[in-house]
């Protein structure tokens, strides 16, 4: 015998943790079924960067107490190349919004432990091996959960599994959209109070340099590798000398600590259209990955949920699927959008070793240079950074 529930939702990363929540607050029920352990999703290391408009969402929903209390509200930004530093004031070329501080990990700590106190159901270390019926009214689930298979039945089924998941692959026929970068990130987070209150995006003739931080006594930093590099090639003072190298101006250097996690992250965008099959719709890194330069990621996965939840709503109040039948196409165009500024912002700081390298330098630092000159160009990188609130 199956269980039953409306929405089956497969992973409990913040599309699919975002989305059971915005449907609890209509009346509507979901399960969430997380192939790891609930250890595993609240300890992995993310994103860490959230728009305004990802904030309010969080907010208005109920789950943001913690998040008021504890992140980190950014105003600001800098630009660093040259040799030179240069603050990005966002709050006033975008008045009233500003970028959060605040890691992936703890938004997925906060909604979890929401959604089990409102009685939600999500079944850890659930791995779905199999859907069926996804064309018709009544989508099935097979699952493994402590060595036995079971199965749900639902109205609707949420592929919120990230890249790697295996709704992606229940798509027939998708066009996909890709791009893979000829470098990597080297990421570590350190135990070590952050050097500077902002970020610092770093342009450098040895490589890209981020400054960032999870916490007021952590601190995230991130080099750019050779793509082919393996984490055992960087000792911990190995990337400190690197990321002096790239970070530190006259006047200023960075403070360096107990470096408690490191890895190498690979470059790439990528798009799968269409967002959906049947009553499958894909959300998050299901359905597009952006290069984590512009800290996009996170902020889509929930975009996503919202409109989703939306839809389904709408669903339920009406027994409409119109919504539902162009959730795709409502997802598209801030998808799009994020796509091409983080490719932007990933070709603007990072260095190439093509043939074109040398032409390109002086293509960032032209640009660099015009946006400090030019307000209205800020103003659109800003915009951008910190979130739009309408994409047509």
């Amino acid at each position: 015998m199956s269980e039953r529930t409306q929405v089956a939702i497969i992973g409990a990363g913040p599309a699919g943790l975002v989305l059971s929540h915005l449907l609890h607050l209509q009346g509507i029920e979901s399960v969430i079924l997380e192939s790891r352990s609930r250890d595993y999703v609240e300890k992995r290391i993310r994103a860490g960067m959230l728009e305004q408009r990802t904030v309010d969402l969080l907010v208005a929903s109920g789950v943001g107490e913690r998040l008021k209390r504890e992140a980190m509200v950014h105003t600001g930004l800098n630009f660093q190349f040259q040799g030179e530093r240069h603050r990005i004031p966002l709050d006033e070329l975008t008045p009233g919004r500003n970028v959060t501080i605040y890691g992936q990990q703890e938004v997925v700590k906060d909604l979890i432990a929401a959604r089990l106190a409102a009685g939600g159901a999500i079944r850890f270390e659930a791995a779905v091996e199999g859907m069926e019926r996804l064309d018709g009214s009544r989508p099935l689930v097979r699952y493994r959960e402590n060595g036995t298979l079971k199965e749900i039945e639902a109205d609707h089924v949420a592929g919120c599994d990230g890249f790697h998941g295996v709704c992606r692959g229940a798509v027939a026929n998708p066009t996909v959209y890709e791009k893979v970068y000829p470098f990597a990130w080297l990421g570590i987070l350190a135990q070590v109070a952050p050097s500077c209150e902002e970020l610092i995006y770093a342009r450098h003739e040895r490589g890209f340099a981020l400054h960032t931080m999870r916490t007021p006594k952590l601190t995230r930093l991130y080099l750019q590798c050779p793509v082919e590099d393996r984490v055992e090639q960087w000792s911990d003072d190995r990337i400190w000398s690197e990321l002096r190298a790239r970070l530190d101006i006259p006047g200023w250097s960075l403070k360096d600590g107990p470096i408690i996690d490191k890895g190498i992250t690979e470059m790439r965008s990528f798009v799968h259209q269409p967002m959906q099959q049947g009553r499958l719709y894909l959300a998050g890194d299901s359905a597009h990955i952006v290069p984590p330069t512009g800290a996009k990621g996170m902020n889509l996965a929930i975009a996503d949920a919202r409109v989703l939840a939306e839809a389904l709503s709408a669903f339920y109040r009406s027994g409409s699927s119109e919504h539902l039948a162009r959730y795709t196409a409502d997802c598209l165009p801030r998808v799009w959008r994020a796509q091409h500024f983080s490719w932007w912002w990933t070709t603007l700081f990072h260095r190439f070793e093509d043939a074109d390298a040398r032409f390109q330098e002086q293509l960032q630092v032209s640009q660099l240079r015009y946006m400090l000159s030019s307000r209205p160009a800020l103003t659109s990188m800003a915009e951008n950074y910190v979130g739009l609130d309408r994409v047509v």
